[in-house]
């Protein structure tokens, strides 16, 4: 028998692979299954799913790795997640960590929905176990998909933890207290998350170019959703735009183009941005002990930089205005997660 060719060793016997380069630089491949009689009979592009046909052509079981979750999860996080936002990403990996844990060596139709409900119940973070159950559901409709199984999805149905969003509400004390504390960077920071109800990550992200007539372009990096915030009123710049011009008249003798620099001219990062506001809030604590204020001081060391946009969204009184600010689809998830203080009522008489 004529030995087979070395390009084709790192696959089962009889399947082959063929490639060739397009004009445009790109590599086709494809995957083939030799019979008996000589014949040729196309598996497809995917490798994967090319091996599940080979085994059904063999008359044998699927390869061990595509029968396990790790080959499930392996392919998810090679194909799936590197399209998702880079935060998404980044939760997923540290998802996924934890799911591995639990199934990596299961097989794929073994997991049933008692075992996801007493991996729910085994995991000490119940909200991170809900989204880890999430993304599990997503990796299973993909493994459907793929091909690698014909079973329901076994996340349907699965009671989720009970969660209770925060509620943690900064007045204008602990808002006052931390901003004393605060270096320039960090309160232009502040005041931007403020006035535009946007997350972390997209304050520190709009710069000079976002500023286009009389809005401030912002693109929502989690949802990617487009708002245009208004920075003027009949002529009359706003609060917003009195503080973008206070922004960059501070930072022009610099040549970055993000708001947020520090006293380098540098663009803060996620990181400086944290480091900037734990020690703002803690010498604010400090100062707040020295005064004989514990209960200032308590309420100080809950502040969390986040807790700006709940805090946008509860000072604005419209509840349609507020979820329009915060780029939410629907006023419900803005009266229940990112609303923290009451309504204002009038008394009976």
């Amino acid at each position: 028998m004529r030995p087979r060719k070395t390009e084709n060793r790192h696959l089962p016997p009889r399947m082959y692979e063929r490639s060739r380069t397009r004009k445009n630089g790109k590599v086709w491949v494809a995957y083939y299954y030799r019979d008996s009689t000589g014949k040729d009979i196309p598996l497809g592009k995917d490798l994967d799913l090319a091996r599940m046909k080979w085994a059904e052509l063999e008359a044998k079981d699927k390869p061990l790795d595509l029968m396990t979750m790790k080959g499930v999860f392996d392919r998810y996080m090679r194909d799936i997640v590197p399209k998702k936002a880079p935060r998404t990403q980044k939760d997923n990996k540290a998802e996924m960590k934890h799911l591995r844990a639990g199934f990596d060596t299961a097989p794929i139709d073994a997991i049933t929905p008692s075992l996801i409900a007493q991996y729910r119940d085994a995991r000490v973070a119940k909200t991170r176990a809900n989204r880890e159950i999430a993304l599990l559901s997503h990796v299973f409709n993909m493994a459907r998909e793929w091909g690698f199984t014909d079973r329901e999805n076994p996340c349907q149905g699965v009671r989720k933890n009970k969660e209770k969003p925060r509620d943690y509400y900064a007045n204008d004390v602990v808002w006052a207290a931390v901003y004393a504390e605060a270096p320039p960077e960090l309160k232009d920071a502040m005041d931007l998350a403020y006035l535009t109800g946007q997350r972390p990550a997209d304050v520190l992200a709009m710069q000079k170019g976002d500023v286009e007539g009389a809005y401030l372009l912002v693109r929502q990096g989690k949802t990617d959703k487009r708002l245009r915030i208004l920075m003027e009123v009949e002529g009359q710049k706003n609060s917003l735009g009195e503080l973008i011009q206070r922004i960059t008249g501070r930072t022009r003798h610099h040549g970055g183009q993000h708001f947020i620099l520090n006293k380098s001219g540098k663009r803060v990062s996620q990181q400086m941005l944290r480091n900037r506001w734990d020690d703002a809030r803690e010498a604010a604590r400090l100062r707040a002990i020295a005064e004989a204020k514990p209960d200032i001081a308590e309420k100080i060391s809950q502040f969390q930089f986040k807790d700006i946009r709940p805090k946008a969204a509860s000072e604005i009184l419209d509840i349609a205005d507020a979820s329009l600010l915060l780029g939410h689809s629907e006023q419900e998830i803005t009266k229940r997660v990112y609303r923290r203080i009451g309504a204002i009522a009038k008394p009976s008489k």
